[in-house]
């Protein structure tokens, strides 16, 4: 049986709210839900390597309302009510870059973290996944709501430069890129994670 059909351009985007030991507690409203007392929700971040091994950045858009012009992780977003961690994961690549994730792997199942950005606050379950795009470099086809620019960079020197604090990155994605690095230099062999790990809110 298919899940839920993906929330459609005139459909109101929820997303979970969730307990901190990972329980669905209730929906909200993604327009409304960030804000100075955002409450705890389900999301998740992807990272994605074209063929020749590069990791995609992207800047999210300058007029965002929570953590604009900041460099992060090649997509993040939030699984609608319902919804499929990995479709969750495809829809949002396709929206928001206009390519195809393939090969989507989970890596850190229970990654979560709160930060702050000019009064908004971002409070987030978040597990991360590492996939693919397919081609060397390939162009990407950004929604300008979303990403204001991106780039293909090496990862260990992405890495490297990060836990060095020489790059400017998001709160999550430093975060995160702390704990990948952990699980070796190689994107392609870093070990794929239990589901059974995931907050109970995510759909499999």
């Amino acid at each position: 049986m298919n899940g839920p059909a993906a929330p459609s351009a005139t459909t109101e985007e929820l997303v979970v709210l969730v307990s901190p030991d990972g329980r669905a507690i209730g929906t909200a409203a993604k327009a409304t839900v960030h804000h100075a007392l955002t409450p705890l929700h389900l999301a998740f971040s992807v990272y994605l390597f074209d063929d020749a091994g590069a990791l995609l950045l992207t800047r999210r858009a300058l007029d965002k309302a929570t953590f604009p012009g900041v460099w992060t992780n090649s997509a993040c977003g939030h699984p609608a009510p319902g919804e499929r961690l990995h479709d969750a994961v495809r829809r949002r690549v396709s929206d928001e870059l206009g390519v195809e994730a393939l090969d989507l792997r989970l890596v850190l199942p229970r990654f979560s973290y709160r930060a702050e950005q000019d009064g908004v606050v971002e409070w987030e379950l978040c597990p991360v996944l590492v996939g693919r795009v397919a081609g060397t470099a390939p162009t990407i086809v950004p929604e300008p709501a979303e990403v204001d620019e991106s780039v293909w960079v090496e990862w260990a020197r992405f890495a490297a430069d990060v836990l060095a604090r020489r790059r400017a990155v998001s709160t999550w994605c430093r975060e995160q890129v702390a704990e990948l690095d952990a699980l070796g230099p190689h994107p392609d062999a870093w070990p794929d994670a239990d589901p059974a790990d995931l907050p109970q809110a995510v759909s499999s």
